[in-house]
């Protein structure tokens, strides 16, 4: 009966506390035994355990049998909590009515709890807010409780009663009171069975064997095994082989009804064909609605992907493929090196999302990556009407004078810190080519910093140097605002008299050559040394603008000589430089994965 269901998200900032009330939501339902009860029991990848972080959104069926004797069906959605995987809560939202919105009780409102909170508003859910950890000494309930109001005071759906839910989820306090709010508060999913078939695609994974497996919220009507669907943006058509729903591990089930979450399997081969956002409707009597579909979310973040062995290209080229289904903010296209061989240029939303893919890449597909320096994308107008371009590789950046403008992406950042800290940030946005837009106090304690700034500027160590700054305290979200005009320029790296567009990179000329003397001294460190004195360069428009040299290794070749005529040792010496200076014209020098990260460990 779709009268007692509830679909609803759990959302909150990094580390509030979601995946622990997650866990236990699932004890109180008795969703899963105390033999399969374990802490994160819905973050199942290794590296969501191992970084105690929710990277993909995991739906869960449940069933509660509530305080009036009725048995309600819960479809729950956890989802991450950090910045670089806002999408995925976007795209959870969409298939809810509401959601929990948590809070540490010590920590307050983070950045990432109000960029929660809009989503929430643009998806006109309904919101339960819920302090907590107020079992901690360093709570803090009631000024959370203001700040929470303070967000939320002037959203349609809330009122001046409105009740805050304190809790403990890891003490087990309160969880009963959060169950029964979500019966009471949740509003009940709004079709019918007997309507035409009317779905959501919300989610994909790939499986080996069946293929792309689609996460489905139905609005209207009903999918079962043996109907014919249609994806209404591609226009395929597939015959439905399985319908389930989702526990710790997909369940078959015989139909999908409207107002639930599951999964259809449809023979679909070809993953390209899973439009994320896509209507599915019935081939025999098909719904005339149609879902706008999310915002398409585009990668800002670009850096090219090699294996360490040229024989796993084609492994790679799959494990990118599998990756991209479920992951639409995720993009790769072929490219060639000189230096390291066949690769993809591949586009992220963040360093974060670069490094959990990569390192997925290496785990789930054991290949071993070299990845080369992140950069941004860059929009240039070329001089003699040549038109626009974009670029997001430095080695298919015009020659300066062919360009007219660049424009480089900014963001407005939102910075939440404790007010001791206030000195440092402003120190440090000021290193950033931030421009400063407002400072406001959320209370007597906290402060929340808005600046616009340059993508490029935070997509390196910012959020690392952010954290340093304020021993942990800050917390940091943005959102992207468009392009401005920027001087802009290529900086050449050369190694052995040999560009190596790997380690080239796009910066603000007024950094160049400050950057370029720390890199080329960073490089020497580095770089192995050969058996030849090799020059490590960097140039600026033809012109070197820093410079180091690696000393090679030198054999003592007179070792073995005991007295004698001082010409044998010279003959001998002459004969090694004449060697190393044969050698240099041809040597290949072998550059390590530690050489392409040198750049993001630049401090200012």
């Amino acid at each position: 009966m779709i009268e007692l269901v509830r679909n609803f998200s759990i959302i909150a900032h990094i580390d509030h506390g979601k995946s622990t009330l997650a866990d236990r939501i699932l004890e109180k339902t008795h969703t899963v035994t105390k033999r399969e009860m374990r802490d994160q029991v819905l973050d199942d990848m290794e590296l969501e355990r191992e970084r105690g972080i929710t990277i993909k959104a995991k739906s869960i069926r449940l069933n509660y049998v509530a305080e009036d004797k009725k048995t309600y069906r819960f479809n729950l959605i956890d989802t991450p909590g950090h910045v670089d995987f806002s999408y995925e809560v976007s795209r959870s939202l969409s298939a809810c009515e509401g959601c929990l919105l948590v809070v540490d009780a010590s920590q307050g409102v983070e950045a990432q709890t109000v960029s929660n909170i809009y989503l929430a508003q643009e998806n006109n859910l309904h919101i339960i807010p819920i302090v907590n950890k107020i079992d901690i000494q360093n709570a803090k309930v009631e000024e959370v409780k203001e700040e929470i109001w303070d967000l939320l005071k002037d959203y349609k759906y809330v009122s001046e009663d409105m009740k805050m839910l304190e809790i403990s989820a890891k003490k087990d306090i309160g969880i009963d009171g959060v169950i029964e709010e979500i019966v009471r508060q949740i509003p009940l999913p709004k079709g019918s069975k007997e309507a035409p078939l009317y779905g959501l695609i919300f989610d994909s994974v790939y499986d080996p064997y069946r293929g792309a497996v689609i996460y489905v919220r139905l609005y209207d009507g009903s999918v079962s095994k043996g109907m014919n669907i249609e994806m209404v943006s591609t226009g395929r058509k597939y015959e439905v082989l399985e319908t389930g729903y989702f526990h710790l591990k997909m369940m078959p089930e015989k139909s999908l009804e409207a107002g639930n979450v599951g999964y259809i399997v449809a023979n679909i081969k070809d993953i390209h064909d899973v439009k994320i956002g896509d209507t599915i409707i019935d081939v025999k009597s098909p719904s005339k609605k149609v879902f706008a579909g999310f915002r398409e979310i585009k990668p800002f973040v670009f850096c090219s992907l090699y294996t360490e062995d040229n024989t796993n290209f084609e492994q790679l080229r799959k494990a990118l493929e599998r990756l991209r289904l479920n992951d639409n903010s995720f993009e790769y296209k072929p490219e060639n090196s000189t230096v390291l061989g066949f690769g993809f240029h591949c586009g992220f939303l963040g360093i974060l999302h670069m490094d959990i893919i990569t390192e997925r890449i290496r785990r789930e597909f054991g290949v071993r990556l070299l990845i080369t320096v992140p950069t941004v994308k860059y929009s240039i107008t070329l001089s003699d009407n040549n038109g626009d371009i974009t670029v997001d590789n430095p080695s298919e950046f015009p020659e300066r004078g062919s360009i007219e403008e660049v424009r480089e992406p900014y963001v407005k950042a939102t910075i939440l810190v404790p007010s001791d800290y206030i000195g440092n940030v402003m120190k440090l946005m000021e290193t950033r080519r931030a421009k400063y837009e407002e400072m406001k106090y959320l209370n007597p304690t906290r402060v929340m910093f808005s600046y616009e700034l340059p993508l490029s500027e935070i997509v390196t160590d910012f959020y690392d140097r952010l954290k340093s700054v304020t021993q942990g305290y800050a917390s940091f979200d943005y959102k992207h605002t468009g392009y401005k005009p920027g001087d802009i320029v290529k900086l050449e790296i050369l190694i052995n008299h040999e560009i190596i567009e790997e380690l080239s990179f796009l910066m603000n000329k007024e950094q160049a050559e400050m950057k370029a003397q720390k890199l080329v001294e960073k490089l020497k460190e580095t770089l192995p040394r050969q058996n030849i004195s090799v020059p490590i360069q960097a140039r600026l428009d033809c012109r070197i603008i820093a410079r180091a040299d690696l000393k090679a290794f030198r054999k003592d070749v007179i070792a073995g000589l005991y007295g004698g005529d001082v010409t044998r040792k010279n003959k001998l010496l002459d004969k090694q430089k004449k060697g190393k200076k044969k050698m240099s014209g041809y040597s290949k020098i072998n550059i390590p994965q530690e050489a392409f990260f040198s750049i993001l460990k630049l401090e200012d």
